[in-house]
């Protein structure tokens, strides 16, 4: 049986869910500055809203969110750990239902690179990631330095999707660097689909797979750093 559902009455309800909440809930950090962004408004923060707003998708028009779970997991095969999100939202467009999976990100990196991540890899592991390329319709040689938390992540908002009936789904990252952190990675993942990476915009990305996939890099409010 799922996890029975509870809602959160503000930002540090966000805490405990954490998979190391001392270490990662922290002033500046991803965790909590999208957790006071994202509780500090109804639907969706401005800047993501705009971003939705100027697509001419005809899958994301009229997009209205209904829920929002933070740290959502998505399991995958090959391995214990699932793909924990910062945010997973079950929206509604003019076509029907969307899965959007937020990540948040602030100076850190997302992570191992995929060369990096292959020099220790298991018999799960490999697994993994041959799951991951099938998931989203890619294909070997896969470059080295793409980050594997993208893939992952990517793949979730499609598993997702699928399992509530999504008519597409959205992989956003939410950004609040003052530094441009991780933004050639996420080019980098977008040039996998031959996707020029625009800032602000919401743009097509997976289309071999059970639903379509859209990708958008929004910059957020810097204030919620503060909070």
């Amino acid at each position: 049986m799922p996890r029975i559902l509870s809602f959160t009455k503000g930002p540090d309800d966000w805490k405990a869910l954490l998979a190391d909440p001392e270490k990662h809930w922290r002033k500046g950090y991803s965790a909590r500055t999208l957790a006071h962004c994202w509780e500090a408004v109804k639907g969706f923060p401005p800047e993501v809203a705009d971003a939705f707003s100027r697509t001419h998708e005809p899958l994301l028009q009229n997009l209205t969110p209904l829920l929002a779970i933070p740290e959502f997991k998505v399991p995958l095969p090959g391995g214990k750990r699932a793909s924990q999100s910062d945010i997973f939202v079950v929206a509604r467009s003019d076509a029907g239902p969307v899965a959007i999976v937020v990540e948040g990100k602030v100076d850190e990196s997302f992570g191992p690179t995929v060369g990096e991540w292959r020099a220790e890899a298991s018999e799960g592991k490999n697994e993994r990631l041959k799951f991951l390329l099938e998931t989203l319709g890619l294909h070997e040689p896969l470059d080295p330095a793409i980050r594997y938390q993208l893939l992952h992540r990517a793949a979730s908002a499609l598993l997702a999707g699928v399992q509530f009936r999504a008519v597409a789904g959205v992989m956003l990252v939410h950004s609040f660097t003052r530094k441009g952190a991780g933004w050639e990675d996420y080019e980098a993942f977008a040039g996998l689909f031959g996707t020029p990476a625009e800032s602000g915009e919401v743009q097509e990305l997976a289309t071999q797979s059970d639903i379509p996939l859209y990708g958008a890099w929004v910059a957020g409010d810097c204030r919620y750093l503060e909070s």
